[in-house]
């Protein structure tokens, strides 16, 4: 068995529109780099390249167009046994553009998607102050594709062309990270980041995972070579500031660097974490820095003694520093003996999951609602009103797709490496659906990896879908909890079979 290891850092040259709110944001400085990291994995008989990367998503067209460069670049590494993953930051580059990235690749090459600006009646204006698409001070579209993409084809390369003899123990780590970002209300609905301070609310939607998945590598000499961690919550403490970072997994990586040694390399993997983040619904604290998010209001919040806001610095450098910690303290406590020839297994599997359809009725609604909405409109509109309507566009866009296509074509990677085994998926995935495949894969210990080599968006569960509200209506993802379930399904079978 051989493994390798590679790190490259994202250059910005000029200022970057920041990718994940529904606000225009544009940096206004860099925080900590942003980095692609890649960890190849070669038995001889097969392989396996993971690459985690400081970006919000991973597009078809990002992975199809790295693929074709290793093709280009690299000998013996066969392009489809690499996985690109996205750490799912909200303060990293926008890289296809506002507007210009759809769920789906032919979605977008038929170009059938509608936007608040398709929408809006004569003599309304969208108003995005920065002109992003045209702006020669900030970043375009090409500047940012090609540095994204060429960096992350470097990672790759040079971790299969260094990969050498080695082994690595798999371990197991807590630290309260992610929690559900769903309130749920006893008129039946729900919502992302809803407010809980009410006499309305009822619970929390879905449960939350503390677990750390660990794997620790070491090469011939038994020196440790890095680090792969693998947890349910999304990069986005900071979600909403004006600068660029890595969120928390650039504060773990900082410490991890200053226990271990500069030369230590940090996976970080984002598990099924579709409704999960790092604040504290029950004991919401607010930021100290402006929100700039429609989803995201308090009237009025109460005083409460708390961990510091999750929406701020504070709070991710303490999220970074728990993760760290532990990853030392296990460390520390003791490993297993490593796993030195064990058997490396990776299959590719194209499932056809279901489309998540609206109805005839919901179409109706969708075009009165955005009437209605406009018809006491006064002024422009900006973003908050893209947030406002997102469900109804939503409908909107997924009535054209519908028309075309029934199924969503979606890579899944399935993975045995010695007692361990690796998955992805494209999505947001909820956490009820990683529990349900972590509980019934017969491997010792599941790496769960979402939004990797494309991006779906959310796969929300029934009950989500029942509640309603962003993450789980149409517009949020193009798959409902009928095609989650048989995403688990296939994915628990694809890993059985290898553990025989």
């Amino acid at each position: 068995m051989k493994y390798g290891w590679a790190e490259e850092k994202f250059v910005f040259t000029k200022p970057i529109s920041l990718q994940g709110q529904f606000a225009e944001r544009i940096s206004q400085y860099e925080e900590k780099p942003l980095t692609a990291t890649a960890f190849a994995v070669d038995s001889g008989e097969d392989q396996m390249v993971l690459c985690s990367v400081d970006l919000v998503s991973v597009s078809y067209i990002l992975t199809n167009e790295v693929r074709r460069r290793l093709s280009e670049c690299t000998e013996g590494l066969d392009p489809m046994k690499v996985v690109i993953s996205a750490i799912h930051t909200h303060t990293g580059p926008d890289y296809t553009g506002k507007g210009a990235r759809k769920s789906n690749k032919e979605f977008n090459e038929l170009k059938l998607g509608v936007g608040l600006k398709d929408l809006l009646p004569p003599g309304v204006k969208y108003v995005q102050h920065a002109e992003v698409s045209n702006n020669d001070n900030i970043m375009n579209n090409e500047e940012l594709f090609e540095e994204i993409s060429s960096k992350i084809t470097k990672s790759i390369k040079d971790a299969w062309e260094s990969r050498s003899e080695g082994s690595f123990s798999n371990a197991f780590g807590r630290a309260v990270v992610g929690l559900c970002r769903r309130a749920c209300y006893n008129d039946g609905s729900a919502q992302m980041w809803g407010d809980t301070n009410t006499a309305m609310f009822t619970e929390l939607e879905a449960g939350s995972d503390s677990g750390i998945e660990l794997m620790y590598v070491f090469d011939a000499d038994k020196k440790l070579t890095g680090i792969v961690a693998n947890l349910a919550c999304p990069a986005q403490c900071v979600q909403h500031r004006l600068f660029i970072s890595p969120d928390f997994w650039g504060e773990a990586k900082m410490l991890l660097r200053k226990h271990f040694g500069e030369d230590i390399f940090l996976l970080c993997l984002c598990s099924a974490a579709g409704d999960q983040c790092p604040v504290d619904l029950i004991r919401w604290v607010e930021p100290e820095s402006d929100v700039n998010d429609p989803n995201i209001t308090r009237k009025n919040p109460l005083k409460r003694k708390a961990d510091p806001s999750m929406f701020d610095l504070a709070g991710m450098k303490k999220t970074g520093r728990r993760i760290a910690n532990e990853i030392i303290e296990v460390f520390n406590d003791g490993l297993d003996e490593p796993q030195v020839d064990v058997p490396l297994i990776h299959h590719v599997h194209n499932m056809k999951l279901p489309l998540r359809r609206v109805t005839m009725e919901e179409i109706k609604n969708a075009h009165k609602e955005i009437a209605d909405y406009f018809a006491h409109k006064k002024g422009d509109a900006d973003y908050n009103d893209a947030g406002n309507l997102h469900a109804a566009i939503g409908v909107l866009n997924r009535a054209k797709l519908q028309e075309i296509r029934d199924v969503v074509e979606t890579e899944v990677h399935t993975v045995r490496l010695g007692s361990i085994a690796f998955c992805t998926n494209p999505f947001e995935l909820f956490l009820d659906y990683g529990n349900q495949i972590r509980v019934r894969s017969k491997a010792e210990q599941s790496f769960i990896i979402q939004l990797a080599c494309a991006t779906e968006g959310y796969l929300p569960t029934k009950k989500a879908e029942e509640g309603g509200h962003y993450s789980a209506v149409y517009g949020s993802g193009s798959v409902g909890h009928i095609g989650g379930e048989q995403l688990v399904r296939e994915t628990v079978q694809d890993i059985n079979e290898m553990f025989k």
